[in-house]
């Protein structure tokens, strides 16, 4: 007899992109090309500075101890640099920065630091698909507020103060948005830190895509006050093309750093210290380094719009970020059975919007993390078919 698993265990599934990812990759082995357009990972290099420190420092011999929990001095004062240069926010490296393994680490780090059993939890919807599980495997009750296409993918404030929420722990944002691609704003933060404030939620914006076809920066901590009540988590993974490295921050008030810290130092023994110096040099980068990578991401994009097109699907050409989010047709019934056809059919893999929440189910997902010869040959497959259908 097995020993049972822990009852949490029920109350998520094993995440979406990891069971299609193994999925492709039967379909591989059985000689199928397919191509892979789900995924934002993106398929560019560092810069070579960035893989040069790398090398360097992990030639030295002393670079392979443990390291602090708190990550080197000169990571943190690189990350403070950076959000001042670009987003206008004053942090203190010493105590209102921590290093994380990747974002992602630090949705669970936050929620285990703050939620109890039974804390609900906002919740986007469409939204990261990571915000709702984690909320379940702490125990916390997940709470969806509604994005649409009408209101521009932005919450209804007004909606949610009619509602109780006086067990509201945390209310997870993030702009800009994946999957809908649109930007934050400050008129949005502001509105944002003013109802967490009032109601004693901690904000928490997830915030990896600012650099991906966008020149407009925004931080929820360049709000007057919101460091009071609010986090941001930030990631090297889509700004840099890191996403292997695993290596991501959480930026807020002191005391919010000492309480995540008091979960990260349980679970983790710090970051290697080659992949840290080589992410001091990263996060150095010139304006010029992330304009090469737009560029690249601009004519990507043309192509992939086409294919958005091709496909009868509707989008806003003002989003920003790493994808393109498109409505799909009206005589289209179910977006995940139009995906599974596509898949089969001509061995293109897109992202169904159902996965991220009730509110995605009429839209699909287009990733920019191919190079331009592999999206043409996807779009001349796509096309192929639809018009083998009308014969």
């Amino acid at each position: 007899m097995k020993v049972k698993p822990a009852d949490r265990t029920g109350s998520v599934q094993e995440y979406y992109f990891s069971r299609k990812l193994r999925e492709i990759d039967q379909m591989r082995k059985s000689g199928a090309d397919v191509i892979n357009l789900g995924i934002g990972s993106p398929d560019q290099p560092p810069s070579e500075n960035t893989i040069r420190y790398l090398g360097v420092e992990a030639a030295k011999p002393t670079s392979h101890g443990y390291q602090s929990y708190t990550g080197m001095p000169a990571l943190r004062k690189a990350f403070a640099d950076w959000y001042k240069t670009y987003f206008h926010v004053d942090l203190d490296p010493e105590n209102e920065i921590l290093p994380l393994m990747g974002s992602k680490e630090g949705i669970m780090h936050i929620s285990m630091a703050f939620v109890n059993q039974g804390d609900d939890v906002l919740v986007p919807d469409p939204g990261y698909p990571t915000y709702t599980s984690v909320t379940k495997l702490v125990g916390g009750n997940v709470r969806y507020y509604e994005l649409d296409e009408k209101n521009g993918w932005l919450p209804d404030l007004d909606k949610l103060e009619d509602s109780d929420l006086g067990r509201v722990k945390i209310m997870w944002v993030n702009y800009p948005h994946m999957p809908s691609g649109t930007n934050g704003s400050v008129a949005l933060y502001e509105k944002l830190v003013a109802f967490a404030s009032k109601h004693n939620i901690l904000l928490c914006n997830d915030n990896p895509y600012s650099f991906i076809l966008n020149n407009e920066y925004y931080s929820l901590l360049a709000v007057d006050g919101a460091k009071e009540i609010a986090l941001e988590l930030n990631s090297l993974s889509k700004s840099h093309n890191m996403a292997g490295w695993r290596i991501g921050m959480v930026a807020g008030h002191k005391e919010y750093i000492n309480t995540i810290l008091k979960i990260k130092s349980n679970m983790d023994s710090g970051m290697f210290r080659a992949m840290q110096v080589a992410a001091v040099e990263a996060l150095g980068n010139p304006p010029s380094w992330y304009e090469t990578v737009n560029r690249v991401y601009f004519q990507r994009r043309k192509i992939v719009e086409e294919i958005m097109l091709l496909l009868k699907c509707s989008f806003n050409k003002e989003q920003v970020g790493l994808f393109v989010w498109g409505r799909l047709p009206e005589e289209i019934d179910s977006c995940e059975t139009f995906v599974e056809e596509i898949l089969n059919k001509t061995h293109v893999f897109l992202t169904p919007g159902f996965i991220f929440g009730a509110g995605g189910d009429r839209y699909i997902r287009i990733s920019l993390c191919a190079d331009e010869k592999t999206l043409k040959v996807a779009k001349t497959r796509i096309s192929d078919y639809l018009l083998s259908k009308k014969m």
